[in-house]
Formats: C-alpha cells, sequence, structure tokens
C-alpha cells in the first residue's frame, strides 16, 4: 500500500459482530473440548480401582484377586495413596501453572499440557502389557500426570474469559460451559468401562488418544485472545508490521498515522481494538499489561474465601470422582454386587447430575445477583441429598439411580460455580482495573487450594473406607458444612447489599412520585 489510493468503506459493525461471535463460539468449543478431554483422561484410575483391588466377599468375579501391588487388604490404601501422588502433584503444579500461563502463549502452553498428559495416561496402561508391580512406577506416572493437567485449567478459563469479557449472563454462560468436567467424567467413565473386560490396560490407552486429538486440534486452531487477531491480520490492509494502537482507529474503523493517511485494516482488528480492548495496545507495546503477583493475589477481596470454600467443597467431589465406582462395586444393590463394567458406566449419574447442577447454580446466580448465596444454598442442600444416597441407595437400582443424581447436583452446583464465574469476577474485578493476564493466577490460587482438599478427600477415603463407609459419608458431611462457613461472611455481606439496593430502589421511587 502506497498511501495514495481511495479509502476504502469498511465492513458494517452487523458483519463484523457476527464475525466476533463466531470467533467466541469457536474459543467456548475448542476449550470445552479440551477440558473434557483432561477429565476423560484422568477418570480411568477410578474405574479400574475395583479391578487392582480385592473383589468383595461372595464375589463371583474372575479378577477376585486384584492386581498386585494393590491387592490384599492395604489394597484401597495403595490406591488412595495413588490418588494422592496425582492430586498433591496437581495441587502444586496448579500454582505453578497459572503463574506461567499469565505469561506465556496460552494456546502452545495448554496445547504440551494436553500432549504431555496423553503420554503420562497412555505409560499407566502399558503397565498392563509390561506386567509392571512396582509401586515406585504408578507413583511417578501420577506425579508426572497430576504437573502436566494442572495445565488445564489456567489455560480454558483466562481464554474463555478473554473473550467473553465482563457478561450480566457470566454464571449461565460459566456455568453451562463448565459442564466440561462432568462431560469429560461421563466420556471417560464410559470409554474406560467399555474396553475393561479387554484388560484394564485399554481402560487408560483409550483416553489418551482422545486427549492426544483434542490436542492436536486446539494447537492448530485456538486463538487465546481477542487481540491475538489484531496480529494475525495486520497484512490484511497494513503492509507494515506495527502495533495499532486503539487510540488511531477512527470510528470508520480506519488506522490513522500511516504518512499522515487513514489505512484500512480487517474487520476484526478494528471491531476488537476499538470495541474490547479499548484504551490498550497490543501485545509488546509499553501498554502491555502487567501479571499480577502471586501473594498480591492472595491479598485481593474474597480470593482466600472462596479458595478455603472450595477446599472442601472439591474434597467431596473428587472424592466421588475416583471412589463412587469403586463404592458401587463393593455395596450391594438389591442385595446383589453389580459388575465392573455396571458400576463404571453406572457411576456417570452422579455426573449428569453435576451437569445439570453447574448450569443450575449458574442461571441462579446470575438471577440474584449473588454467587455466595447461590453456593451456599447448594451446599447445605447437599447434606440431606448425601444422607439419603448412604442411608437408601442400595434399596433398588431405581433409588440408587435417583439418589446419586439428586447428590451429583447439589455436590457439583457450587464446585462449577466457583472455579468458573466465580473465579472470572475476581480476575477481572475493578482492583486490579481489568487486567486479563491477572486471571490466570487468580484462577490457579483459587482451584489449587481446591485441589489440596481434592488430594485429602481420596486419601482419607481409601483408609476410613476399611472402617466402613458410613464413616466416609460422616467426613463428607462435615467438609461440605466447613465449606458452608467459609461463605458465611461474604454470604451476608451479598444480603446487606442486597436489603441497601431494595431501600434504595424504593425510596427513589417514591421521590418520583
Amino acid at each position: 500500500m502506497d498511501g495514495s489510493g481511495p479509502v476504502q468503506p469498511s465492513p458494517p459493525l452487523s458483519r463484523r459482530s457476527h464475525r466476533l461471535q463466531q470467533h467466541q463460539i469457536r474459543a467456548l468449543l475448542l476449550t470445552f473440548l479440551a477440558y473434557s478431554a483432561f477429565h476423560a483422561s484422568r477418570k480411568p484410575p477410578s474405574i479400574v480401582k475395583s479391578v487392582l483391588a480385592p473383589d468383595p466377599p461372595n464375589s463371583t468375579s474372575s479378577s477376585a484377586a486384584g492386581w498386585h501391588p494393590f491387592d490384599g487388604n492395604r489394597g484401597p490404601h495403595r490406591l488412595g495413596e495413588l490418588d494422592l501422588a496425582f492430586l498433591s502433584a496437581y495441587s502444586a503444579g496448579m500454582y505453578l501453572s497459572g503463574h506461567v500461563a499469565d505469561r506465556l502463549d496460552l494456546r502452545r502452553f495448554l496445547a504440551g499440557g494436553m500432549f504431555g498428559s496423553c503420554i503420562a495416561t497412555a505409560a499407566f496402561g502399558f503397565a498392563y502389557w509390561l506386567d509392571l508391580h512396582r509401586l515406585w512406577f504408578f507413583v511417578v506416572i501420577q506425579v508426572a500426570g497430576g504437573f502436566l493437567q494442572s495445565i488445564g485449567w489456567p489455560c480454558v478459563v483466562a481464554v474463555v474469559t478473554n473473550w467473553f469479557g465482563d457478561s450480566s449472563r457470566r454464571g449461565l454462560i460459566m456455568g453451562i460451559w463448565n459442564s466440561n468436567t462432568s462431560v469429560g467424567n461421563i466420556l471417560g467413565s464410559v470409554l474406560a468401562s467399555c474396553v475393561l473386560n479387554f484388560g484394564w490396560g485399554w481402560s487408560f490407552i483409550v483416553p489418551a488418544l482422545v486427549i492426544g486429538l483434542v490436542g492436536v486440534l486446539v494447537f492448530a486452531c485456538l486463538v487465546p485472545h481477542p487481540r491475538d487477531l489484531a496480529l494475525e491480520n495486520m497484512d490484511c490492509g497494513v503492509e507494515m508490521n506495527v502495533a495499532i494502537d486503539s487510540s488511531a482507529v477512527n470510528d470508520d474503523g480506519l488506522v490513522e498515522g500511516l504518512n499522515g493517511k487513514n489505512s484500512l485494516i480487517s474487520d476484526e482488528t478494528a471491531l476488537l481494538q476499538h470495541g474490547l480492548t479499548e484504551g490498550k495496545s497490543c501485545r509488546g507495546t509499553e501498554g502491555e499489561e502487567e501479571p499480577i503477583g502471586f501473594f498480591e493475589a492472595w491479598r485481593l477481596p474474597s480470593v482466600a474465601s472462596y479458595a478455603c470454600c472450595l477446599f472442601f467443597s472439591k474434597l467431596v467431589a473428587y472424592t466421588f470422582l475416583y471412589w463412587l465406582p469403586f463404592y458401587i462395586r463393593h455395596t450391594a444393590v438389591s442385595g446383589e454386587h453389580l459388575t465392573h463394567r455396571t458400576s463404571g458406566i453406572l457411576s456417570t449419574v452422579f455426573d449428569i447430575g453435576g451437569v445439570l447442577g453447574g448450569v443450575s447454580a449458574g442461571f441462579i446466580s446470575d438471577w440474584l445477583c449473588a454467587r455466595a448465596i447461590t453456593s451456599v444454598m447448594f451446599l447445605i442442600l447437599s447434606v440431606p441429598s448425601l444422607i439419603l444416597y448412604r442411608m437408601y441407595g442400595g434399596i433398588s437400582l431405581h433409588f440408587n439411580i435417583g439418589l446419586m443424581f439428586l447428590s451429583g447436583f447439589f455436590v457439583n452446583g457450587p464446585y462449577s460455580l466457583i472455579t468458573t464465574a466465580v473465579s472470572a469476577d475476581l480476575g477481572t474485578q475493578g482492583l486490579i482495573k481489568g487486567n486479563s493476564r491477572a486471571l490466570a493466577t487468580i484462577t490457579a490460587i483459587i482451584d489449587g487450594t481446591g485441589s489440596i482438599g481434592a488430594a485429602l478427600g481420596p486419601l482419607l477415603t481409601g483408609y476410613i473406607s476399611s472402617w466402613g463407609w458410613n464413616n466416609v459419608f460422616l467426613m463428607l458431611i462435615l467438609s461440605n458444612s466447613l465449606a458452608v462457613m467459609c461463605l458465611t461472611h461474604i454470604a451476608k455481606a451479598e444480603i446487606t447489599n442486597k436489603k441497601k439496593q431494595e431501600v434504595s430502589s424504593t425510596i427513589t421511587d417514591a421521590e418520583s412520585w
């Protein structure tokens, strides 16, 4: 371009908005698939637990002896220690991954975590064909897998929030999107259960292939941030490889300042620079956002409270994630023990309830404009649902399915809400001036703290279950009760704020009369 030709009109705004929506939908779908694949590859250990450990008494299964070193009376203990190895590494890696994700290319970092998780998951399965019985081998694989899996969550939450920004429907959007965890659990359970009869190694290989293939798709197609489009589309109208300042974009979607002339840039660039990134320059300029510090993020309002709440609520959710198929297998339903395959598939009912619970929690929190009140409400209702499932789940298969669905609905509701909409709210609050590069750090702090509870729950279950499952459910009920206590002061503040708003609205209406 020599700058002497006539200026072409930019495409209408509706056309540009349509293209923006296409990019938003693509980011939403890719991140949904990515984290579903992460959870699918995380599910096999819970499915094969009932094969690795000894079968319940009076079982007619041919695999009653288990798989050394998980056979014998200490089998459940070692399986719990294996969960601890994975989830401890996951928790530690979460803090580091969030810090790193704010500083690296999210697309490459996310895809790298998916490829690494593919290798770690497959390596666990290969132990079946290599006839490996060394505990240290399984521990090392789980630790490596935990670190690699921790890359996923901070990256996908940051990408989604980058594309959707502030939204009055954030809770609903995030609630629907966060069904990726339950969808991944269902997919992983079904895949691992269906191939279990061919050998438990296949239960790892198939989900590993899934996350590897989705990783290729993410690496090829994901655009992490709207500003990345501006960099990719510079050649659509501007030959010089320069950074575009949003203040130089006029009302017609044109860039001023090149040789004193107006220069046409691409549709997405004009819209995104002028509409989404107001006052911010492209990456590599002096206006680039600075990542927030780790301890600075901890001091932000409500971050510590929600992190502690997630510690307890995720303890409950991950206990079900890792031990529910084992519990179903070892607990008689209508007086009979279900098969390994049936137990694994039946456990997906909990995740189906979790999908609806997450969406409902997001919708209700948007309607009430109160995240803490919604979370507390779900946590309180989860207590009687857990009691009912333990007491009456064994009466019949229909009772088991219905009460399991109810438990998943209330247990996963607040877990879903806190890890998505709440994290996004806290990561874009006014005190950090909407710094998008702080989001992954805050998300990692909240989910990383929750992951400590997630590591503790399955470990304790491995030991406590040998004393009876009633004690395990007592631990889960106590944990959810403590989660309520963590949010009580925030819920009270939300109620007080709503009362003030009602009084203010009443005064305003009276004055208008």
